[in-house]
């Protein structure tokens, strides 16, 4: 009977919350969009892939577009004009991040970077970042660490094409992005059985697919502590096991009585800890939140890029001629791709740009929130409202782009466009102030393994396979990914 009652008020003081949002919009002019249900608002709407749900709405009700998404005010940004007027004429009052419950229980409490509230705390974070691990000297300081990795990868694939053995590209790609990132901000690299038994790979595959689950929590924060869905309790099993693993590389480092140990991006947090600024100090918990960041962002986002990229390029075999031989005319077949050559290599800088156009790794950028109410092309956007880019949809949008749905790398040629976040058809890292930090390490690390693992290698597919069969699917999380892994033989084509 008790469980009864408790329920009824929740209900009814769910329906009083919705009663007072909308009272306070009513007279206001707020973006089109579709009349939602009350309490759930428009939730109903987004399913498997909310990219696709929010363009098709968007279709209907224009590129800045609103959705009341539980309790929550939601904008949603659906065209290039539109996300310059959100991350750049606005930029500072759209530099807030919300609430999440994915990174209050995957990285721990939102002190990441990326989940950082916009203030002192996030602006300095960034500025040690920059200054320890993506800065053009410091990435340029792990080129030869970047040199050595991938000849691994290239040895590991070269010994399957020795062998006429089918490789797996997925678990290849995403192992050599989490070597390159342990070493650039560990120190060094870690096996599976250092990480607790299981796969580093996997278990973040699973964290960022938890954190893409549309979360109950984050509509209706009063119910979040119930974790109706399971969620929470799976998130804290995965955040579990980094915890683990970030303690023990935090204890090491500070046990390590190694004078002569170059330092890396972990010592350079420890060397804060315990300092103070007027309003937040640097803890263990800080260090770890960061320590997420920087794994997730540099290792998966890279990677990813690049097993699309391939898949691509092996649906398009004109595409990767043409790629092999802008390559062997700039390198030759006697040696392997520096990173210095990709800077001659104008096709393959085509290639990647349409990758990241067609499957940008963020296709809903993360959500941006309204600091102070405000007016944008006209309509009312709330404090504390959430706004969502949908990168995925500005990147095939067929008014800005002839074929959109096509992978047409020549699009590009004699075009200023770039992916840096100035021009705003095609935003795989963001604009504005939150703009993905690590953007040129990413830009870096895809020009460069791209460019190896076509130079070295022919590729055929498997069974027989023609390159249209070759599934694409997309498996959507905080991160998309490509739902199978990707297999390929591979035919060493070098004259050494």
């Amino acid at each position: 009977m008790a469980l009864w009652i408790w329920a009824t008020i929740g209900v009814l003081a769910l329906v009083r919350i919705v009663q007072a949002c909308i009272s306070k919009t009513k007279n206001k002019m707020l973006p089109p969009g579709p009349r939602g249900f009350p309490i759930f608002g428009s939730l109903h709407l987004l399913g498997k892939f909310p990219t696709m749900d929010l363009r098709q709405l968007a279709q209907k009700y224009g590129d800045i577009m609103y959705l009341r998404l539980g309790l929550q005010h939601t904008v949603v940004v659906s065209s290039a004009r539109a996300a310059e007027l959100f991350l750049k004429t606005h930029d500072l009052n759209f530099a807030n991040r919300p609430p999440n419950e994915g990174a209050k229980h995957l990285i721990f409490g939102q002190k990441s970077l990326s989940f950082a509230e916009y203030g002192s705390y996030w602006t300095n974070m960034r500025k040690l970042c920059m200054l320890e691990l993506l800065s053009n000297q410091k990435i340029n300081s792990f080129k030869s660490m970047r040199r050595e990795e991938v000849a691994l990868l290239i040895k590991s694939v070269q010994e399957d094409a020795n062998n006429r053995r089918i490789a797996n590209l997925t678990d290849k790609v995403m192992s050599l992005g989490i070597d390159m990132t342990c070493r650039m901000v560990f120190g060094k690299k870690y096996k599976d059985e250092e990480f607790g038994g299981r796969s580093i790979v996997s278990v973040m595959k699973e964290g960022l697919k938890l954190a893409g689950v549309p979360n109950l929590g984050d509509f209706f924060p009063c119910i979040a502590p119930l974790d109706l869905q399971g969620l929470t309790k799976k998130m804290k099993a995965v955040n579990k096991v980094f915890d683990d693993f970030y303690e023990k590389i935090i204890d090491e480092h500070l046990q390590s009585k190694d004078a002569e140990r170059t330092k890396d991006f972990t010592d350079a947090m420890l060397a804060y800890m315990g300092s103070e600024e007027s309003d937040y100090r640097i803890e263990r918990l800080n260090i770890k939140a960061m320590m997420s960041d920087m794994l997730v962002a540099s290792a998966d986002t890279s990677s990813t890029t690049v097993l699309w990229a391939l898949s691509e390029l092996m649906r398009h075999p004109q595409v990767m001629k043409k790629v092999q031989k802008e390559i062997k005319n700039v390198v030759g077949l006697n040696r392997m791709v520096e990173e210095s050559d990709t800077e001659k290599l104008e096709y393959l800088d085509m290639v990647v740009k349409e990758t990241m156009r067609l499957h940008p790794v963020l296709p809903l950028l993360l959500p941006h929130a309204a600091i102070e109410d405000c007016t944008v092309d006209g309509y009312h956007i709330p404090k504390k409202s959430r706004v969502i880019v949908n990168v995925w949809a500005i990147g095939r949008d067929p008014s800005a782009w002839e074929d959109a749905e096509k992978f047409v790398p020549e699009r590009f040629e004699d075009s200023n466009v770039d992916v840096r976040g100035h021009h705003f058809q095609i935003l795989p890292f963001g604009s504005g102030r939150r703009r993905c930090v690590g953007m040129q390490l990413g830009i870096t690390v895809v020009h460069f393994v791209l460019a190896q693992l076509v130079h070295c290698f022919d590729w055929e597919l498997p069974d027989n396979m023609l390159p249209n069969e070759l599934d694409m699917t997309e498996e959507f999380g905080l991160a998309v990914s490509r739902a199978k892994n990707l297999l390929a033989i591979p035919l060493y084509r070098l004259q050494n």
